[in-house]
């Protein structure tokens, strides 16, 4: 970790110069001080690694591309971080075709309503959330998820994004406050997944 951190702040004021436009060094470079990081990210969304791996190279692929009128007015990690979360969700929005497709087939091959049921309410909860992230301002939602999915601590947050510890602490005062007020009527939902997970014994104590 300190590692990359140390790697990360080395780039760091060579790379946040960029305003219009990246040469190949430039952006060889930020491949390899980024590449490692932005994957473990895509992970924490995606849950799979093959598919982390090629939404990072999509951004970076499409980064390539457009080296010659890209516009970065933020430091290029916060911006490849965004490129990363933006891509994650279109990546989700079409795999949940897929999983519709899946559960109705299931559905009608002889699976229990009790499992569709389940992965309904799976699906519409982690729809939500990921709805609720979205809410989030820019640099609240990139500074939220480097410290719950990454498990970053808020000096390394703020090393990695250029900012104060101070604005880190704030951020994430104001992440958990919208998450809260955005998720707390769907509640409900997840009690009853809980309940539709669990084998309903005979007597329960509670």
């Amino acid at each position: 970790m300190q590692a990359a951190i140390f790697e990360a702040q080395s780039t760091r004021v060579y790379m946040d110069r960029i305003n219009t436009g990246i040469s190949e060094a430039e952006f060889e470079q930020a491949f390899k001080s980024h590449f490692k990081a932005l994957h473990a990210y895509a992970c924490t969304i995606l849950k799979e690694e093959a598919a982390a791996e090629e939404i990072v190279q999509q951004v970076f692929f499409k980064l390539w591309e457009k080296k010659e009128q890209v516009h970065i007015q933020q430091s290029v990690s916060a911006y490849l971080y965004r490129s990363v979360y933006n891509e994650s969700l279109n990546y989700l929005k079409h795999q949940k075709v897929k999983k519709a497709h899946q559960s109705h087939t299931l559905y009608t091959s002889g699976t229990s309503s009790e499992q569709v049921s389940r992965k309904v309410i799976a699906r519409e909860l982690e729809a939500k959330i990921a709805e609720a992230l979205n809410q989030l301002p820019e640099q609240c939602r990139t500074i939220f998820q480097m410290s719950r999915f990454e498990e970053l601590k808020y000096r390394e947050i703020a090393d990695r994004l250029n900012l104060s510890v101070k604005t880190v602490e704030n951020q994430m005062g104001k992440a958990l406050r919208i998450m809260r007020t955005q998720l707390i009527e769907y509640l409900p939902l997840l009690l009853v997944l809980l309940q539709l997970i669990a084998r309903p014994p005979q007597n329960i104590i509670y």
